[in-house]
Order: structure tokens, then C-alpha cells, then sequence
């Protein structure tokens, strides 16, 4: 891939989750564990957190700062027009701008690969963290706000969960609704055929993958949300955990790259609390800070 085809966004947004001391830090992590290529990468603008009390706006918080980061996102893809795009996040929120616009892009023919433990399409009467959203929002219901920033509707036919956990009633109701296809981890123990027969039924050419690192079982993988060895109880809620290895989720995604053009992915939910914790600990030792 040339840097004239492909973008590669760092996106180190924490505001949608509101984890202000890990988010950043996974996605610069995963963005420096990726492999290397020429494509050009750009850092999207994100508010540092400074510590001050988070509000909520319409049912969201740090509703507009998360705009003001979208936009920011936006501005960057389109004056580069990529025609391949990488995401290292932060929260999930950061997938909306990427995929509205390659959908825009390939005429709204996208196909997108929602790998996740959770299928992110509540609405703010349900929850007041974005990145809980915005699958609804491309899908062009989520949030209003955020859903009127995407020009394109990604087709429900055109979208499929691979290792996808329990839901919640709302959701449960909305994918019924929506027709939504999903492949439960259990599903995808052995092979891929489920996604490769859905990639065919529909038709899809172009291909965005959107991997959720929750996807994974935290008895594999400890740098997940849920997996908080200090968690805050004010900011917690029942998470599905994720029943996928890696060995899994490596034949899903060289499964799906041979059989169709996967013109995106975007990595996300990294949140690396072992290296938090050292870090924090260092900063305390007297000799490392003289």
C-alpha cells in the first residue's frame, strides 16, 4: 500500500468511553505494535484530559468535544481522499468518521465487519457514553446529532457482527429490527464460514473491518475495558465479555481479505492498565524523578 492510496489515522480519543487515563495510551500502543508501511499517518486533535469533571450534553458526555474531534477527523480524510483508511483508536467512536466516508466513497456499497463483543447501537436513553453508538449512528439512528454527520447510511444487509456476545433488550430488539446478521464467538471456533457465505449473499466488493480488541477473551488479552484491576464503581456497567483467541481472529481477518477488498480496518479499545499501573508507580519513585 502507497501513501498516495492509504491513510493511516491515530486517533487517540477518550472522551466517548470516558477512560481519560488509558484510551490514549492504547492507541498509541497499538499504533507502534502495528506493522510499518509508507502510508502517511496523521494524528487527529483530541482534548488531553486535564482532570476537570466531564459534563454531559443531550444525554451525552463530553458531547461536544467529541463533535469537535469528529470534525476534526472528517477535515483530515477528505483533504488527503484516501482510498484506504486505518483507524488505531481510542474508543469506537472513532470508527464513525473512516467508514461514513469510505461508504460515501465506494457509493454506499461498503460492507462493514462489526468484530466485537458488543454491537454499539444504543441510543442515549440507554447510555450516555458514545462509543456505545456508533454502529447506530452509520446505520442512521444512534444519536441524532452524530447520525446527521454521516451523508451515506451504511445498508443493514451490508453490515454483520462476528463474535458478538450477549445483548441487551434494545439491542436485541434493533437487530431483529434491523435484520442485522451476527455470528456468535462459538459460531467461529473453527472456520469462517458464516461471514464468507454473508460476503457472498450480499454481494460485498469493499470491505471495512472494525475490531473491537474486546472481541477477545480477557482470559487472553488484559487490556480491556472490563478488565479494570482498580475499576472506578461510578463509571461501570455489566459488560458482555468477549470468548474469541487470536489464532481465531487472525483466520477471520486473512479469511475475509481473500475474499473481499478490505479497503479499511480500524483497531480500538486497547486500554493497557498493566503499563498504566507501572507507569503510575514509577512516577512516585523519588530517584526516577530527580
Amino acid at each position: 500500500m502507497s501513501k498516495s492510496t492509504t491513510l493511516r489515522l491515530l486517533m487517540p480519543q477518550w472522551q466517548g468511553g470516558d477512560v481519560p487515563n488509558a484510551y490514549p495510551l492504547g492507541a498509541r500502543l497499538t499504533q507502534w505494535l502495528a506493522p510499518k508501511t509508507d502510508a502517511v499517518t496523521v494524528e487527529v486533535p483530541t482534548i488531553e484530559p486535564d482532570g476537570s469533571p466531564r459534563t454531559e450534553q443531550d444525554g451525552i458526555v463530553e458531547r461536544r468535544n467529541l463533535m469537535r474531534q469528529l470534525h476534526s477527523a472528517q477535515d483530515i480524510i477528505n483533504a488527503y481522499s484516501p482510498e484506504r483508511v486505518v483507524v488505531f483508536g481510542g474508543d469506537c467512536l472513532v470508527e464513525q468518521g473512516p467508514i461514513s466516508y469510505l461508504n460515501k466513497r465506494y457509493e454506499g456499497e461498503l460492507g462493514v465487519l462489526w468484530m466485537d463483543a458488543h454491537p454499539d447501537v444504543t441510543t442515549p436513553k440507554e447510555f450516555n457514553h458514545a462509543h456505545t453508538m456508533v454502529l447506530g449512528n452509520l446505520l442512521g439512528d444512534g444519536d441524532t446529532q452524530f447520525a446527521a454527520e454521516v451523508p451515506v447510511k451504511l445498508k443493514s444487509g451490508h453490515v454483520m457482527f462476528a463474535g458478538l456476545q450477549e445483548t441487551t433488550d434494545q439491542e436485541t430488539e434493533y437487530i431483529k429490527e434491523k435484520n442485522l446478521r451476527y455470528a456468535r464467538p462459538e459460531e467461529l471456533s473453527d472456520n469462517s464460514g458464516p461471514i464468507l457465505e454473508w460476503i457472498r449473499e450480499a454481494g460485498i466488493k469493499k470491505m471495512y473491518i472494525h475490531l473491537d480488541l474486546d472481541v477477545l477473551d480477557p482470559g487472553l488479552f488484559r487490556n480491556l475495558l472490563f478488565s479494570n484491576p482498580m475499576p472506578d464503581p461510578e463509571n461501570c456497567m455489566d459488560f458482555s465479555m468477549g470468548a474469541m483467541n487470536f489464532a481465531q481472529v487472525t483466520r477471520v481477518l486473512k479469511d475475509v481479505s481473500a475474499h473481499a477488498d478490505v479497503v479499511g480496518m480500524g483497531i480500538t479499545e486497547q486500554l493497557p492498565w498493566d503499563a498504566i499501573n507501572l507507569k503510575d508507580m514509577l512516577s512516585e519513585v523519588p530517584v526516577l524523578n530527580s
